[in-house]
């Protein structure tokens, strides 16, 4: 946002796009076409086309004039006449565009207006609906800023990978702007409240006007040769974009570049931004904000080391107990070596014990495993006379299945004879009939297949004849 121009965002191109006078070719529309063709139109109507016209042919565009009859009424519109030496046109801003106005539109400013023109169709007149308004003039101090802008960032003065880290903890902050500025002060509460036991050193140097940017420079470039603080604080209140244009200038820009010290930059308000914010190591919207910035919560501070002195007697109290319980863990596993082993022997004779027993059951079990092997022996020895018994029997079954199998595929062949006998085409030919075929020799089965003097193949029940077609039925 621009100073002293509410609701102007600095990065939009058509807000520093600079004045022009385009000339428009106005074509009628089809609608007046059509209207004129008609014998009689309503008021309402010409009214309706003559805006529908102007709405459609001309765009959006910035208008230059002195504001006169200038009226803000109770809804927070606004209404006015925008005029020069030749001509005026009324106009209006509603009140949803009025309300990021943070100045005050007067009669007889300079002033330059985005608008839309119109016709206010109830009343027939021509009008300008105001889309935002600056004081004449800025639009060359906001191509300016952007050219600027454009170089340095060009020759990589705002690389991110250029900013440095602020100290956490820093001992003295410098502070560069005017002893008389409200902004020192709120500086200066601001560091008071949060780290009373940080020091301040003052820069002084005039804030805004002739040479103002020169001056903040040399202010930078002092307090990086003297290396008193640790971080530096550039900043002052708000105001117009002529007050901070100091911020603006190449000179500043490149004295935060070459400080080596950290540099914070708290210029105007949240919706300023300068060329110094750009270049500085670290951008807060407020004078009081870059204090917040650069310093520790003191009493966050002192809530956190107690939290943290509280969690250390915690852990240390853990652990002495931890230690206490380990000891008597301990203390009760020393023994007298005398009863260590005594109680080694008694472990020892309990194993004797359970290795006799383990021999024992071992030995009862290999003879109950050799008996149940002989048992199983005797139980697998084979039958001579039964398996013979069983071996003429499956002789005798395969010999009847073998007889019954090949009667049955004599019988299956002679069917199968019998029934390819029936379907030889030999036999077809000894009942009188005959097979004709084509040069190709395609069998002929439909009178459709033959043309005249085709010469055809007939095959008889013995032998065959060459013949010729001569008609066809």
């Amino acid at each position: 946002m621009v100073p002293g121009v509410s609701g102007v965002v600095i990065s939009d191109q058509a807000m520093l796009a600079p004045i022009s006078r385009p000339t428009y070719n106005l074509q009628m529309p089809d609608l007046i076409q059509q209207a004129t063709q008609q014998t009689v139109i309503s008021v309402a109507e010409l009214n309706r086309l003559a805006r529908t016209a102007i709405e459609r042919n001309v765009p959006l565009v910035w208008v230059a004039g002195e504001i006169s009859n200038f009226k803000r009424y109770d809804s927070g519109h606004c209404y006015f006449t925008l005029k020069d030496e030749a001509a005026q046109v009324d106009a209006v801003m509603f009140r949803h565009k009025a309300q990021y106005l943070d100045w005050q539109p007067e009669n007889g400013m300079q002033v330059e207006v985005r608008a839309t023109a119109t016709v206010y169709e109830a009343r027939g007149k021509f009008q300008l609906v105001v889309d935002a308004m600056r004081r004449a003039g800025l639009g060359a101090l906001y191509a300016a800023f952007e050219k600027l802008k454009a170089k340095l960032e060009k020759e990589g003065l705002f690389d991110p990978a250029l900013k440095r880290d602020l100290p956490p903890f820093p001992h003295t902050v410098g502070v560069v702007t005017s002893p008389q500025a409200a902004a020192l002060r709120d500086v200066i509460t601001t560091l008071r409240r949060r780290m009373p036991v940080i020091n301040v050193i003052i820069y002084p140097t005039p804030v805004q006007g002739e040479g103002a940017g020169a001056r903040i420079a040399d202010a930078i470039a002092l307090a990086g040769t003297r290396a008193e603080c640790d971080v530096l604080i550039v900043c002052r209140g708000g105001g117009s974009i002529e007050d901070l244009w100091a911020y603006n200038e190449e000179v500043v820009a490149r004295a935060i570049r070459a400080c080596p010290l950290p540099v914070v930059s708290g210029v105007g308000h949240e919706t300023d931004f300068t060329i110094a914010d750009f270049a500085a190591d670290a951008r807060a919207p407020t004078p009081t904000a870059a204090a917040e910035l650069v310093s520790p919560d003191g009493a966050k501070l002192r809530r956190d080391v107690g939290l943290l002195g509280q969690q250390l007697v915690r852990v240390f109290a853990r652990g002495i107990e931890d230690r206490m319980q380990r000891l008597d863990y301990l203390s009760r596993r020393l023994t007298h070596p005398g009863e260590r082993i005594r109680n080694q022997m008694i472990h020892l004779q309990h194993l004797v014990t359970r290795l006799r027993g383990a021999w024992g059951r071992g030995t009862d079990e290999q003879s109950w495993q050799l008996r149940d092997t002989a048992q199983r022996l005797r139980a697998a020895v084979p039958d001579a006379g039964a398996l013979l018994q069983q071996q003429l029997e499956l002789s005798r079954r395969l010999r009847g299945a073998m007889r019954e199998r090949m009667t049955a595929a004599a019988e299956r062949v002679t069917g199968i004879h019998s029934h390819l006998l029936h379907l030889n085409p030999q036999r077809v030919l000894e009942r009188g009939y005959s097979i004709a075929e084509n040069a190709d020799g395609v069998i002929i089965r439909d009178s459709a297949q033959l043309v005249a003097e085709q010469e055809l193949k007939v095959t008889l029940a013995r032998g065959w004849a060459g013949v010729r077609v001569k008609r066809k039925g």
